[in-house]
């Protein structure tokens, strides 16, 4: 089997990761062992550290998340479509920039690869993970505990949330029309069936 390409934004991620590892490295080794102790030094240690531990635990939780991908169906109650939800989209303008939204993998989103229902339930395992980055989000406020500065952590947790909110809301907009779209497939499908059955009635 052929592994599928790294998309862009999935590129983007694992340099960010390397970069800002290697960063948190050398500050934070450098103020530590006290061969330079300077307070821009410290803080670009830790900030490189954060965004690190950011992205690198969203990668980890969306790996260990597809262990229960079996498990998560569009169907299930908390993927169901809220009534105020409709009105929530139009305010928030998504169906004008969901399109322009990074994709880690873009190919699990394929209609070439994958059935309507795969697709619709990838949405909703991709709200699943994004759910749990928010979680992760939150965890980085504990860091404060070992470096103080309570604010800035808890202030950064924010920015964090919000942008995974985005991809919250972008699956919960798509998934209801893809499961319009399989409602009538699956209409026609019966249709079908029904005129190749009275063909046949007739024919006897």
């Amino acid at each position: 089997m052929e592994k599928n390409k790294k998309s862009k934004p999935a590129i983007f991620m694992y340099c960010v990761i390397a970069i800002t590892l290697m960063l948190s490295i050398i500050c934070l080794g450098l103020y530590y062992c006290d061969i330079y102790k300077n307070a821009v030094l410290f803080w670009t240690g830790v900030t490189s550290f954060t965004i690190m531990y950011h992205f690198w635990v969203r990668i980890i939780m969306g790996n260990v998340s597809k262990l229960f991908k079996k498990h998560i169906k569009y169907n299930q109650w908390w993927f169901r479509e809220r009534k105020f939800e409709k009105r929530l989209y139009k305010v928030l303008r998504v169906k004008e920039w969901k399109d322009r939204a990074p994709t880690y993998n873009p190919e699990t989103f394929s209609l070439k690869k994958h059935s309507l229902e795969e697709i619709a339930n990838t949405m909703a395992k991709s709200e699943v993970d994004h759910w749990i980055n928010e979680l992760i989000s939150i965890s980085t406020i504990f860091f404060s505990c070992i470096w103080g500065q309570f604010w800035i952590f808890f202030i950064t947790a924010l920015f964090a949330m919000a942008f995974d909110s985005q991809f919250i809301i972008m699956q919960r907009y798509n998934r209801p029309r893809i499961v319009k779209l399989m409602k009538k497939e699956q209409e026609k499908e019966k249709s079908k069936e029904k005129l190749q059955n009275t063909e046949k009635v007739t024919k006897i």
